[in-house]
């Protein structure tokens, strides 16, 4: 109840400097919200291990507080958004501030201050140069996607230089949620009566983007000095240990007009710093990793897109030779192709969707298909599954006893 407490209290403290900043400075304050329901139910006839919740994994109540404004003249802004959930099936109550920022703006500069969402780079569901915090258990448990993202606790700097702009975050660390055996289950080659003690870094990151206009196309280059969000594990006889490895990335992007609809392309260079030979089997070897991207109209209700994405390991041969007896050995490059279909009925208030990803090297799959109805402009209802095939191996693949269909009903005031 300690989390739930300390929310309610950063609600109400919220609530009342929104209220006198908008008295202080005869500006606007915007409160809303929602709540939602969201369950799912496995698929798979498995035998889950014991602590695992089986048949229903999810089932969960929440509710949303937003409230933003600012002055009249423009300069000064803010938004909080902050969650209240009820876990039904783990019986937990917790709290969880999604955003809470504070902005200045100014002709030559935005400076943003709080936990804010940041998303870089082109991929739709593939990652080379969003480098920020994500949320995978809300990912594979059919959230909405904007739970995929996590809040940076950061400093976001927009400098507008001319025609380009540079963007600096400095940052607290933030790792990645990951499924635990609580409600995914999850292959280890640990033990599962060893304790887990994972030391989180202390340090700050930093992430640079420069972007503009190259001809007719958007440009962007990416730098950042920061660390894996998924720690490196490594057991003794007492416990499992893990740290997040340090990790420099290099990027680029570019968008434009193509063919009647947007090609996206972008690469990226994922230095493993505390792992440059590729021998230490538990930190991830360096990586090269790239995407082409297209999508288009297909009619005034109709969408498709396509991607085709690769990720090629560096120092293989090193982590040939290092990886312990009973692992599997991955592919020294890893493809991927993806799909997105999206179609609107009766005046965009019925959607469906379909999402595949389909691992080429891997021989693995991961679809998403979902059909969202509007009720009205407050309600709607989403019903939609998480479908793994192919080889257990493979990254996709390994999440196959997971298979699932999710209901998630939403309604906004």
């Amino acid at each position: 109840m300690a989390p739930l407490r300390t929310t309610i209290v950063s609600v109400v403290a919220f609530m009342i400097t929104a209220s006198l900043m908008n008295r202080a400075s005869a500006g606007d304050v915007e409160l809303a919200g929602f709540v939602q329901a969201h369950a799912v139910a496995r698929m798979s006839n498995v035998d889950c291990p014991a602590g695992t919740e089986c048949a229903v994994p999810f089932n969960e109540q929440r509710l949303q507080l937003k409230a933003e404004g600012g002055n009249e003249a423009g300069s000064l802004s803010f938004l909080g958004k902050i969650d209240l959930i009820h876990d039904s099936v783990l019986d937990e109550r917790v709290g969880e501030v999604r955003e809470l920022y504070a902005d200045y703006n100014s002709d030559n500069f935005r400076l943003r201050s709080g936990r804010q969402i940041i998303t870089w780079g082109l991929g739709d569901l593939l990652f080379i140069n969003d480098i920020f915090p994500k949320d995978w258990v809300a990912f594979y448990s059919g959230q909405p996607l904007q739970y995929l993202k996590r809040g940076s606790d950061a400093l976001n700097l927009d400098l507008y230089l001319g025609t380009t702009t540079l963007e600096i975050v400095l940052s607290r660390f933030r790792g990645d949620r990951l499924p635990d055996s609580r409600q995914f289950v999850m292959g280890s080659p640990f033990s599962p009566l060893l304790p887990y003690h994972i030391d989180e870094p202390t340090g700050a990151e930093l992430a640079l983007r420069l972007s503009g206009n190259l001809a007719s196309w958007d440009a962007a280059v990416y730098a950042s000095h920061g660390y894996y969000r998924a720690p490196a594990l490594t057991a003794t006889a007492t416990e499992v240990y893990g740290f997040y490895p340090r990790l420099n990335t290099l990027g680029a992007t570019l968008s434009g007009a193509f063919a009647n609809g947007v090609l996206n392309l972008e690469l990226g260079y994922y230095d493993s710093v505390n792992d440059r030979g590729g021998d230490i089997p538990a930190i991830e070897n360096s990586q090269a990793r790239f995407l082409v991207g297209y999508s288009r109209q297909l009619g005034q209700e109709t969408q498709l897109g396509v991607q085709a994405y690769a990720e090629w390991l560096q120092d293989y041969h090193a982590y040939e030779r290092s990886l312990p007896a009973g692992f599997a050995l991955r592919d020294e490059v890893r493809t991927v192709a993806t799909i997105r279909f999206t179609q609107r009925y009766f005046y965009q208030t019925l959607t469906f969707n379909l999402f595949a990803f389909v691992g080429l090297s891997e021989g693995d799959s991961y679809v998403v298909p979902s059909v969202r109805y509007a009720f009205n402009d407050n309600l709607w209802a989403e019903l939609g599954a998480n479908l793994f095939g192919g080889s257990r191996h493979g990254m996709l693949g390994a999440m196959g006893d997971n298979g699932n269909v999710y209901l998630t009903v939403r309604y906004a005031f």
